[in-house]
């Protein structure tokens, strides 16, 4: 049976990392976690005092760097430079900057670059803000996920409480709207619905409604009656 790339794009909070994963562990392929490893540079030109409004700094340190994901039992691991990450990416400061991060051209054709490579034998579920209209444009499906705002934020704080942080419902809303602006507008890569993908709002679906969405997609792909 062929494997398919399938890609997961939108806004943040919408549930993409959730349902990439699950859908990646029902078709047993792997699963590409892009917004893990923007964190990941985050955590590096933080630890060195780059400035991340100075994109040719970030440009520079991102050709210098290897980012690797890796898969064990509990889960996606994100390794920068050899050294294992995964346990600072949810961190307040690694979130109020990877848009910038992510924004620089320079960060994100390295991260292209190591992307494609992982997808070059397809059978992969890779979510993100720009996956389907830059990554893997000839992805065989394609998803748009949104949700509105208070589900957004909603979703958002259940994730900090789980590792131990707590923020003030107000002001996470205003983050993730904040995100969407910076996101839909930045320069490079913007966040945009890509073509041909099937937009599913899971505002009122639980994961394994918007699970088996995706699954019903693919079988399409497939053409047969279910994967």
């Amino acid at each position: 049976m062929k494997r398919l790339v399938i890609t997961i794009d939108g806004p943040a909070g919408s549930g993409k990392s959730t349902t990439a994963r699950l859908v990646a562990q029902r078709l047993g392929y792997t699963y590409l976690d892009t917004g893990a490893m923007y964190r990941g540079m985050t955590v590096k030109a933080l630890e060195q005092g780059i400035d991340v409004s100075r994109p040719e700094a970030l440009a520079d340190m991102a050709r210098r760097t290897d980012v690797r994901v890796e898969t064990d039992p509990k889960g996606t691991r994100i390794i920068v430079d050899g050294r294992d990450v995964t346990d600072l990416l949810r961190e307040p400061r690694v979130t109020r900057n990877a848009s910038a991060v992510s924004a620089a051209r320079g960060v994100r054709e390295r991260m292209v670059e190591l992307q494609r490579k992982i997808g070059l034998d397809g059978g992969i579920v890779a979510e993100g803000r720009d996956i389907g209209s830059v990554v893997f444009p000839q992805a065989e499906v394609k998803i748009y996920l949104e949700a509105d705002l208070n589900c957004r934020a909603a979703r958002r704080q259940r994730d900090l409480a789980q590792v131990g942080s707590s923020a003030d419902p107000n002001k996470v809303e205003q983050e993730i709207s904040a995100r969407d602006r910076y996101d839909s507008t930045r320069e490079h890569s913007p966040l945009v619905v890509p073509e041909g993908a099937v937009i599913i709002d899971n505002t009122d679906l639980t994961i394994e409604e918007q699970v088996d969405r995706v699954i019903e997609e693919v079988a399409k792909k497939l053409g047969e009656g279910g994967v």
